[in-house]
């Protein structure tokens, strides 16, 4: 027998894990119990099905999940101090969108890497979940195994410090190129004393090209200095290219809004991107 969900996904029961007959609540522990290992996520997905079979498959996988049928459970159980390493967010939520909740959990200080679940892929609605600070965003058919892998990853990434993040630097002192000040402490970069509005992600890759301001730096490090180490995006193996594009193009637009003649980002051809000129060092 075939069960046919909603957004068209085909799940054979006898290919999934015999699953308990009663979930204590809403919450599953790794049937070997808790270790060093396991990763502690929260799951929200208003598909009933889907969230309990999730659940348990991550569960026989490593993780402790709980999972909540809506956003406001979700804030609730943190408003209680509960803690999680990562947090899945189906894209398309009964009473709204996914995305709607990321600007909630930022106002109550919850900064931990959001991963979006979605059974329609689009890059528009991609884009924004990235640009607005989710870490990755999966194919609900890619299965659990990747997601599970993928989660893994960033959660490993997180727990290590990776030295690609380019906004965890060391140094918080202000850094001065020409006419950019970019201020570590606080995200924020100046041109001309003016705030150019770079999103996080944005100011990740603007300190990165300025760090080695006249060094061309590939395609793959400007990616993983604001994802992690080795994750793939886009078509085929260097689909992760159209990403760096299109952010080096958003970052391009916003510093010519304040000047017309900003060219200090210059690209080398299938190779990378780099800042023109040299920092002065400590503003």
């Amino acid at each position: 027998m075939t069960v046919q969900q909603n957004d068209s996904r085909l799940v054979s029961p006898n290919s999934l894990p015999d699953f308990p007959r009663n979930l204590s609540q809403n919450s599953f522990l790794a049937q070997n119990g808790s270790s060093p290992d396991t990763i502690r996520a929260i799951l929200v997905d208003d598909d009933d099905f889907y969230r309990e079979a999730i659940a348990t498959e991550l569960g026989y996988l490593g993780f402790s999940v709980t999972s909540f049928s809506s956003g406001e459970p979700m804030l609730a159980h943190f408003a209680q101090n509960a803690d999680a390493e990562v947090i899945v967010l189906d894209w398309r939520l009964q009473n709204g969108l996914g995305i709607d909740l990321l600007p909630l959990l930022h106002e109550r200080g919850i900064h931990m890497p959001v991963v979006f679940l979605t059974g329609m892929p689009a890059v528009a609605a991609e884009y924004t979940a990235l640009d607005l600070g989710a870490v990755d965003f999966v194919d609900k058919a890619r299965g659990t195994a990747i997601l599970a892998k993928r989660l893994r990853l960033i959660v490993q990434s997180s727990r290590g410090q990776p030295q690609n993040d380019a906004a965890s630097s060391t140094s918080t002192e202000p850094a001065q190129c020409g006419k950019l000040k970019l201020h570590p402490d606080i995200a924020r970069a100046y041109w001309n004393g003016i705030d150019v509005e770079l999103t996080l992600t944005e100011f990740k890759i603007v300190y990165l090209l300025v760090s080695r301001a006249g060094e061309y730096v590939t395609y793959r490090s400007v990616y993983d200095c604001v994802r992690y180490t080795g994750f793939v995006a886009g078509n085929g193996e260097d689909g992760f290219r159209t990403n760096v594009r299109s952010s080096i193009k958003r970052i391009r637009n916003k510093f010519r809004q304040l000047d017309d003649g900003f060219s200090d980002i210059e690209n080398y051809p299938a190779f990378g991107y780099r800042w023109r000129g040299a920092p002065s060092g400590a503003a």
